[in-house]
């Protein structure tokens, strides 16, 4: 217990300095001490009650606690069932007599609380199958003698299996039977299922309240047929009043500013109750990923019936992330890696990232920040500014290096409650250096340069006489501006863990000025569904094309995919795409230095089942997947391409595997081991015993990332 708590608690019964001595009070407050540590399994605990008198007629009063080790379960024992095996329902128990998960979720400690949320978890399962009657008749706690272990026992009487006979309507129902009928989730002729009747009362409430009757009455009431087991159902409903909202009043939010919770919220003030918005209004504020908790409660106001006031209850969680990262080869000597987002900046919504790296495989520094609300009606506005230097992480990649800078600047307009569009333009330069002596690998007799042939005829690189070196290249570096739009939909019900809703996403990249000019469109498709409580079903599905448009020649070298600017191809593999390949690894890729070069066509296919993790309940922040990846990205075939290097090429790759995802202080962070069961392997030249004819895949089993789901 918080010691300055347990103080404030004293205080407020009468025990604090300054105040008189009074023995039955102290006497009352080591009684419950005892009782609170008691509630925490803490049964060896002792609480000694010290009064030592000093000068001025005056006492010290001082409690002394010995709390001992917590009570542990032995084991739990289910009595009377009959239709259900004893270990199919302690399974629905979050107790237990422990398993390898208990040092972290203290399952096997015993807490009345928890206890009764379990045998609350098993009558509902009973009711959901039919069992009108069931009851728990007791429930039993012995206790060890040296107080260490418990065991307990649920006696109970499952009685009969009831089926639903017919489901009826009465009240009133101000003129939408229909409307109401539409929401009945109860089915005659299938057993009684207390979830579906909770289900169907408050699917009723709901919609009372979106004519603005808050506090509408519904209730099932049953008549129950023994003779046959049958029951009938009826819905009686009284919409009682209509209400306005006086006040919308928010609380949790220590850091975020009320207008950043306020401007999310669709029930005004002074307006007519709306459940459907007050409902909308929440799942807005869920979709942000502030909070980890959202509530909304309906408060009546004393002596004004036809008044309420709204209740906003948040749990704020850490939007902000800082990492900090250094590194030591032979290769580089020290690296740094510094990044630092800010999701909720200074609690006003805003966003703010910057990222700084000096490897010298990645070298990058980047700055983005995002208003949201940028204009009063929601239309949000995004700056980027980026410099970044790449080389190939292998040696036998090549030695080239590739330079990347620009400066965007996009805006997001809201239409309805889900859509955005989305629009804006940048500016960019790409610069290419081929490496410093191209000669790595030596085919058919003579050295070839390392950098990709793609690269190299991209920006009209050409190789002195002999083959040897490269003489010089057409043109460095390449700029462009590119212009995009895009859509978004998102109806998920939460940002951070959604169980139910989807998103969509639409994209269109069009370069139109400088020596870039392409169109590049992509799609994204995420759906969640809900099994039950503790299990969703979730499915991505994402496909992308490009095309160049202009010239498809330099130096009068014919340039691959019509033209089309190489470092815009989309990349597959890795975690948020198919796991189980290295990142950004699949697709065409150079003949020689076996680099991934991506492609302009892009299909990948993503299906997971996440399920609560073994031993930790029903705990949202920690999650177990399974998951199953297939797709590729694909490019036109080149003159020069085999048979068998086309056939990999077109090859779809597909993985499966398990996964954690964790909403940890540093972010969701999301472990996934795969097994590739769809792969390319190396396929040898005959006549060339220095290069192989195709590549084989580079597979990483183990994969980590802190980022978002897919």
């Amino acid at each position: 217990f918080d010691k300055a708590a347990l103080t404030k608690a004293l205080r407020e019964v009468g025990l604090a300095d300054g105040r008189p001595f009074d023995k039955a009070l102290a006497d009352r407050a080591e009684q419950e001490l005892k009782r609170q540590y008691i509630s925490k399994s803490l049964y060896n605990a002792e609480v000694v009650t010290t009064v030592t008198p000093i000068e001025r007629n005056r006492v010290n009063l001082t409690f002394t606690v010995t709390e001992g080790d917590s009570a542990r379960i032995r084991e739990i024992r289910v009595v009377g069932n009959k239709a259900f095996s004893e270990s199919t329902l302690l399974n629905l128990f979050d107790q237990d007599s422990g398993g390898f998960m208990s040092w972290y979720t203290k399952s096997n400690q015993y807490s009345r609380t928890k206890l009764n949320a379990d045998l609350e978890t098993l009558r509902s399962y009973y009711l959901t199958r039919g069992y009108l009657e069931f009851r728990i008749d007791s429930t039993q706690v012995a206790i060890s003698p040296d107080r260490q272990d418990l065991a307990v026992t649920v006696n109970i009487t499952e009685g009969e299996k009831f089926v639903v006979s017919s489901v009826k309507l009465n009240g009133n129902y101000l003129n939408h039977e229909d409307e109401f009928k539409s929401l009945v989730t109860i089915k005659p002729g299938e057993p009684y299922n207390g979830e579906d009747v909770t289900t169907t009362t408050k699917a009723f409430t709901d919609y009372f309240g979106t004519f603005g009757y808050a506090f509408a009455k519904v209730q099932a009431q049953t008549e129950v047929d023994r003779t046959n087991n049958r029951v009938a159902l009826t819905m009686q409903a009284e919409p009682s009043r209509r209400v306005y909202v006086r006040r919308v009043n928010i609380g949790g939010n220590n850091r975020t500013r009320d207008e950043v919770l306020r401007r999310e919220f669709r029930q005004f003030e002074a307006s007519w109750y709306d459940g459907d918005k007050i409902k909308l209004s929440r799942d807005r504020l869920d979709r942000l990923g502030f909070f980890t908790e959202v509530n909304v409660d309906t408060v009546e106001i004393p002596g004004t019936p036809d008044q309420v006031d709204l209740t906003v209850t948040v749990a704020e969680k850490p939007t902000g992330s800082l990492q900090i990262g250094a590194g030591f080869s032979s290769a580089e000597k020290v690296s740094l890696n510094f990044g630092i987002t800010q999701e909720n900046v200074f609690g006003s919504g805003n966003y703010l990232g910057l990222q700084l790296n000096t490897s010298k495989y990645n070298k990058t520094i980047s700055v983005t920040a995002t208003d949201p609300y940028f204009t009063p009606d929601g239309i949000s506005r995004t700056f980027s500014l980026y410099h970044s230097t790449t080389r190939p992480y292998y040696s036998a990649d090549g030695d080239y290096a590739l330079k990347h800078q620009g400066a965007s600047i996009s805006f997001g307009v809201p239409f309805g409650e889900i859509d955005t569009v989305f629009f804006g333009g940048g500016l960019e330069r790409y610069q290419f250096d081929p490496g410093s002596t191209g000669t790595f690998d030596l085919v058919n007799g003579r050295f070839v340069s390392t950098s990709p042939q793609a690269y190299r005829d991209y920006f009209g690189c050409t190789n002195q006489a002999g083959g040897l070196l490269i003489a010089s290249c057409g043109r460095d570096s390449v700029w462009g501006i590119p212009l995009t739009v895009g859509w978004a939909r998102d109806d998920r019900d939460s940002a951070l863990v959604p169980t139910r809703g989807k998103v969509q996403r639409a994209n269109l990249e069009v370069g139109v000025g400088g020596d870039m000019k392409y169109v590049k469109t992509s799609y994204q498709y995420q759906q969640f569904f809900p099994l039950n409580k503790q299990y969703t079903l979730a499915i991505n599905g994402e496909v992308g094309l490009g095309k160049a448009f202009g010239s498809d020649t330099v130096n009068d070298v014919r340039l691959a995919n019509g033209g089309f600017p190489i470092f815009k191809n989309f990349y597959a593999g890795g975690l948020g795409s198919i796991r189980g390949f290295e990142q950004n690894s699949l697709g065409p890729r150079d003949a020689i230095t076996g680099a991934a070069l991506g492609g302009t066509k892009k299909a990948v296919f993503n299906i997971e089942l996440s399920t609560p993790f073994p031993g930790a309940g029903n705990d949202r922040t920690l999650r177990l997947y399974t998951f199953f990846d297939v797709g590729n990205v694909f490019a036109d075939r080149q003159i020069g391409t085999t048979e068998a290097q086309w056939k990999a090429q077109q090859k779809v790759r597909a993985s499966a595997g398990l996964g954690i995802s964790w909403i940890s202080p540093l972010g969701p962070l999301r472990l996934a081991y795969a097994v590739p069961i769809r792969q390319q392997k190396e396929v040898a030249d005959p006549d060339n015993p220095f290069v192989p004819l195709v590549q084989k895949d580079r597979i990483q089993r183990l994969q980590f990332q802190i980022g978002t789901s897919f």
